[in-house]
């Protein structure tokens, strides 16, 4: 680490570049200091690299400047020393989607990261391969991390910030402690790997919680950070808060004053578990919903962090074996964007905050003066507190005033005691107060300058963009219609209020007499305030200012950062009504805008006034003169945005026409298991041993099937003495395993997960032979299916899982040989290069590949998915059918497979759509029934094949599953140019 000054300030810089530094305010990069408003984005949760730019559109669209990244160890390093960035799993894309969005990428690589994913993200085969501790400076381990970091390093030291790129910080691993010394010994191997490259960016750490880990001593990072989930993981009572963590400051100030504040991970949704209890997704949006945003994501900023990143902003799909057991396909997080890809909500308030910040640079180096549980005596009213920052170069401060009891739903009123350039200022000055409606937060500004000049005293209403359009000071403020707000500006103002909502205060008696302009409350819509050759102000109601956007004008041609605000450019728009603006650029006299749209809207542009023509996706916009004059006689422009009347035509169809065949000849004597692997290992580097037996291994890992369904048949003589048999199974929290001997269904076994974490991972259970069913004298088989749900996450040695089966023992006489089938190949041969080692599981119909796109079944009987299986038996069958898409260019159209029928029946549905695993339905715990699908996987055009592996798991009961495909929105726009990537079956390889 070296030191170096600029304008007085001394900044910390790595030896290794100037280009990312930081002091104990904020980051600078490229000599422009930076507030790093992040949101996190897993590219292997949405296997389409062609919607990548979508979610990056979005997240700049917001206002924000940077996603947060977690690659896949065992998706992109499969097996030893196989290193796979094709596809879904290439960070090229990324980077090059990242770059042309104008975000900053903070790549996070592990290999542990956690994310509710199998492993915590660690390769399968290096949890049954490694003989040492993982997670440690352990040989073994060490030597099965290289190829991966390596890989890591190759792929990405062409995009770092010093070669025109967008990444900016690399994490080391994830969530760890420093104690004891061979889990900081790994964090010195891991930085030694990058200190020997060409990564020159920080390295940087992310603390679970005030744990004080790698910022001194050994391991010590670059850069040091603390993650928070201030309201836990339990979405079941969406309205019920925990309080405000509010040693934030403190905590920063005892463990690394020196550095700029950086919280990785900041509470931006919840994932939800299995179970009858869980919630869903729609509670985790509500208890993290915009008032959550308000007064927590505030709470940090009162803090004075200034790097901060939401984990989640887009949480998209656990697809195929992903997920680690706790959590189910759906990775949607109750996050920002949804799984779908639509905004939300929360969404708005992320702009309405990111575009403030975007627009207030003053905010990036302000010190924590003090709060109300300091000296600092702000408010009027004990129940509202207040934190005061300040900016000692421009004189700024800034208050963020919440409620005292920040899980308070009561309305709150009370004036503000500030420190201005005034001298002591009660604010408002004239409106009766600041109110607070229950949980909010708000920013009350003073001494602010927008634009080149332009004054504020004080503003109490909240700034939504300030800056320079066209040589004018522009800025936006906006609050709630319900509430007065009220500031202080330095400007000639009209004669008359341009509405009865406001008022103005000539004569105001405070020094350089500004004019107080006061909305009272009633104030909604657009009201322009003032509108001069120098200056325009407008007020926006809080739900109109969600409708706004500031898209980025690109700068020089030339510049590969030139899509970065406040690097490669500081020009911008104002554009309001559209559900979306992803673009904005200007040649010439025309001014061409893109995004999407979900009704018809009026459209609002504030632009230079040069601008004589505006087109919406390559549509020219005529203009209402007479309008655009009432918003802004320099540069506005107002006109009128429909929808093409095909959004309404678009539909989906019916899935008829399935066809059906068993998918469990494993069961029958005629099935033949010779080519099955023989499971006869005796010594294991999975912790966990076998609970009984005799001897033998059965942990899938162990033999290349860690993934998804695994299928067991042990061989045993009878000599009719045989009358039951024990099987401890385990398969993880909400697992399940069918028994069978020979053809003779026995029993299934659960597990069982809730979101009061009462979890079942292992079963221990007798299965008794009907009388008859056991073959005299003859070579009987027992057959278990079972479900892997992946493997543990957290500490250094659980992710080796002993999936599989921890006891075997006959009642009468010793099983001979026990054999193993999973996916075809393993982790090690598997077949399916583009969806990847995760895609598949064992079942016979994925060993012959009936889930791909081309797999023939003309000659198989019809039987409608509802009826499930013939004769109302236990086992697995495959259902299969085909249907057609027409949707039209210039949409973004999102559609979901729904089962429709209700919980409780014991099955499980694996979902097959052009042959991803798209989801696991489990019938009888829940809560899942909708799975989200993305155009690329779906052939929007053209055919599309869906299958489901259906497992009946009880013999006798009705199984009704009701599969049908659900449109859940229509948008005229998208991001357009999406690519499928579906191979279809071949018999090559197929067993």
């Amino acid at each position: 680490m070296q030191s170096s000054t600029i304008g007085g300030t001394q900044f910390k810089s790595l030896a290794r570049t100037d280009q990312v530094r930081f002091d104990n305010y904020s980051l600078m990069l490229r000599g422009q200091r930076i507030f790093l408003y992040s949101g996190e984005f897993h590219t292997f949760r949405l296997p389409v690299p062609s919607l990548w730019p979508d979610i990056l559109q979005k997240v700049k669209a917001a206002g924000m400047n940077a996603v947060s990244v977690y690659t896949h160890m065992g998706l992109i390093n499969p097996s030893r020393g196989v290193v796979d960035f094709d596809d879904f799993r290439a960070l090229q894309p990324l980077y090059d989607a990242a770059r042309d969005a104008g975000i900053w990428v903070v790549l996070r690589p592990g290999p542990y990261i956690n994310a509710e994913t199998t492993a915590g993200g660690i390769a399968h085969w290096a949890t049954t391969e490694v003989a040492g501790t993982l997670r440690t400076n352990d040989t073994d381990w060490k030597d099965a991390w290289q190829a991966y970091i390596q890989g890591i390093i190759k792929v990405t030291a062409p995009n770092q910030i010093n070669n025109g790129g967008p990444v900016i910080a690399i994490q080391i691993d994830n969530e760890y402690s420093q104690s004891p010394i061979a889990r900081a010994e790994y964090f010195v191997d891991l930085e030694n790997a990058y200190h020997a490259s060409d990564i020159v960016v920080p390295l940087t750490y992310n603390d679970p919680g005030q744990g004080r880990n790698f910022i001194n001593g050994t391991g010590a990072v670059d850069l040091y950070g603390l993650d928070s989930y201030p309201q836990g993981f339990d979405c079941s009572n969406p309205t019920v808060w925990r309080p405000v963590t509010t040693n934030y400051h403190q905590y920063h100030q005892q463990v690394n004053p020196s550095q700029a504040w950086y919280i990785p991970e900041f509470q931006g949704g919840s994932f939800d578990a299995w179970g009858p209890t869980a919630p869903g997704y729609g509670p985790c949006r509500v208890l993290t919903g915009p008032d959550f945003q308000s007064v927590f994501n505030l709470q940090l900023w009162a803090s004075n962090a200034k790097l901060i990143n939401y984990y989640m902003l887009y949480g998209g799909t656990s697809w195929g074996g992903i997920p680690f057991p706790g959590v189910y396909t759906s990775y949607d997080y109750g996050a920002s964007i949804t799984e779908s890809r639509e905004l939300t909500t929360k969404f708005d308030e992320l702009k309405r905050q990111a575009i403030f910040l975007r627009s207030t640079r003053s905010f990036y180096k302000t010190d924590w003066v003090g709060d109300s549980t300091t000296s600092l005596n702000a408010t009027t009213n004990a129940a509202a507190f207040a934190t005061l920052l300040h900016n000692s170069d421009t004189g700024t401060s800034f208050y963020i005033v919440r409620q005292t009891d920040s899980t308070s739903t009561a309305t709150t009123t009370f004036k503000l005691n500030a420190i201005t350039s005034a001298g002591p200022l009660q604010i408002p000055k004239t409106a009766s107060s600041i109110t607070l409606t229950g949980r909010q937060s708000k920013v009350v500004s003073t001494d602010y300058t927008f634009g080149s000049s332009t004054k504020l005293l004080y503003t109490t209403a909240q700034i939504f963009f300030a800056g320079i359009i066209d040589g004018r000071d522009v800025l936006v403020v906006y609050g709630d219609s319900s509430q007065e707000h009220e500031l202080a500006i330095f400007a000639p103002t009209p004669e008359t209020p341009p509405s009865s909502s406001v008022v103005f205060t000539r004569n105001s008696g405070l020094a350089g007499d500004p004019t107080i302009v006061t909305f009272l409350s009633g104030s909604t819509g657009q009201v322009t305030v003032i509108d001069t050759d120098n200056v325009l102000v407008l007020f926006l109601d809080t739900t109109t200012a969600a409708t706004f956007w500031a898209p980025v004008i690109a700068g020089s041609p030339d510049d590969p950062l030139r899509n970065y605000w406040g690097l490669g450019t500081n020009q911008t728009v104002l554009v309001g009504g559209p559900h979306l603006v992803r673009d904005a650029s200007i040649s010439g006299d025309t001014l061409a805008l893109k995004g999407d749209l979900k009704t018809d809207v009026t459209l609002t542009v504030i632009a230079p006034k040069s601008i004589q023509t505006i087109t919406w996706n390559g549509q020219a916009v005529s203009a209402n003169v007479a309008a655009s004059t009432t918003v802004s006689t320099h540069g506005g422009f107002v006109g009128h945005l429909q929808l093409a009347p095909s959004v309404n035509g678009v539909t989906v169809p019916k899935l008829t026409g399935w066809k059906f065949q068993d998918s469990l000849p494993e069961i029958q004597d005629a099935f033949d298991d010779n080519s099955w692997i023989v499971a006869n290992h005796t010594t294991s580097n999975i912790p966990d041993k076998p609970r009984y037996g005799d001897g033998r291994i059965l942990y899938g890992c162990d033999y290349g099937f860690c993934e998804n369904i695994v299928l067991w048949r042990g061989h045993f003589q009878a000599t009719g003495a045989e009358n039951s048999v024990n099987i401890s199974i385990n398969g993880g929290e909400a697992f399940a395993a069918s028994v069978w001997l020979n053809d003779v269904f026995l029993a299934t076994a659960f597990g069982n997960s809730t979101n009061n974490r009462n979890r079942i991972e292992e079963t221990d259970t007798k299965f008794v032979f009907p009388i008859g069913a056991v073959k005299r004298g003859q070579d009987n088989v027992i057959t278990v299916v079972q479900d892997n749900m992946g493997l543990a996450e957290t500490t250094p040695n659980t992710s080796k899982s002993p999936r599989g089966i921890r006891g075997f023992q006959l009642n009468s006489g010793k099983f001979g040989d026990w054999k193993v089938q999973g996916k075809v190949g393993g982790y090690r041969g598997y077949l399916d290069k583009v969806r990847g080692v995760l895609n598949e599981g064992g079942t016979f119909g994925e060993r012959k590949g009936w889930h791909l796109p081309g797999f023939q079944t003309s000659g198989w009987p019809s039987r409608d998915l509802s009826q499930a299986l013939p004769n109302s038996a236990a086992g697995i069958g495959f259902f299969v059918t085909t249907f057609d898409l027409n949707i039209p260019q210039g949409m973004d159209v999102m559609i979901s497979f729904t089962f429709e029928e209700t919980f409780g029946q014991p099955y499980r549905a694996i979902l097959f759509v052009n042959g991803w695993m798209m989801g696991k339905r489990v019938g009888n715990l829940g809560p899942q029934s909708k799975f989200p699908v993305h155009e690329g996987i779906l052939n929007y055009r053209g055919e599309n094949t869906v299958a489901v592996a259906l497992w009946v798991m009880t013999p006798g009961v009705t199984i009704s599953p009701n599969l049908q495909l659900t449109l859940d929105a229509v948008y005229e726009g998208g991001v357009g140019n999406v690519v499928a990537n579906n191979p279809p079956w071949s018999s090559s390889g197929r067993v």
